[in-house]
């Protein structure tokens, strides 16, 4: 099965837009982070190494096969394998998006959160989009234990949070992996700002009821 160049255009088209408000809204910055969707034929674009996302070029985009080889466009991110490991384990997903949000790499650097779940449902629209969010030890960059972590924890989880890195989120489609990014970040922002005082989170029933409503 082959995509139509019409799909891959918007797809492409899609990257860039969301890559330049992601970081016009400095929720990354410099050429930190990285996006990839999945056209229908399963063959992936991504965001290429050393790329901003404020100042993408649809057309140098990197592209892989649906077995993960590079064939054409920019040289890949070296994350590359986070957003592979994803999709190996998450069939629905149809993008992913990584970041270094200043917010949600702060918690992932905390020394008291829950690795099962680092972030208190504070929210129903953080629950919805979310849902729980382990978090996956910290590994060099480049380091294969890593992408079996994050493969390890994607097989349950749409979202992980990388230890004093950033998450990695997933989405079945491209809007919905950056509103579940930033969902998280400002969950995250959320948690940092009521430090030190009595919160009052969703309550078990109430986190269940909404996980009918996702």
């Amino acid at each position: 099965m082959t995509a139509t160049i019409s799909e891959e255009t918007r797809l492409r088209d899609a990257i860039v837009r969301v890559g330049a408000s992601i970081f016009d809204r400095a929720l990354t910055f410099g050429s930190t982070g990285n996006i990839s969707a999945r056209l229908s034929n399963g063959e992936l674009l991504m965001t290429p190494t050393n790329a901003s996302l404020g100042d993408l070029d649809a057309a140098r985009l990197s592209r892989f096969t649906a077995e993960g080889v590079h064939v054409d466009g920019d040289k890949p991110t070296k994350e590359a394998f986070l957003h592979r490991c994803m999709y190996c384990e998450r069939p629905g997903a149809g993008a992913v998006v990584h970041l270094h949000s200043t917010y949600s790499v702060a918690v992932s650097i905390l020394a008291d959160v829950d690795p099962d779940d680092v972030l208190p449902p504070l929210t129903a629209y953080y629950v919805m989009r979310v849902g729980t969010l382990p978090l996956i030890p910290y590994y060099p960059p480049g380091d294969e234990s890593l992408a079996r972590a994050v493969g390890e924890k994607a097989k349950h989880h749409g979202a992980v949070l990388l230890a004093n890195h950033g998450p990695v989120v997933s989405g079945a489609t491209l809007a919905e992996a950056q509103y579940a990014t930033e969902e998280l970040e400002e969950t995250a922002k959320l948690h940092l700002l009521l430090d030190g005082r009595a919160i009052r989170p969703l309550t078990p029933a109430q986190v269940e009821a909404l996980k009918t409503k996702r």
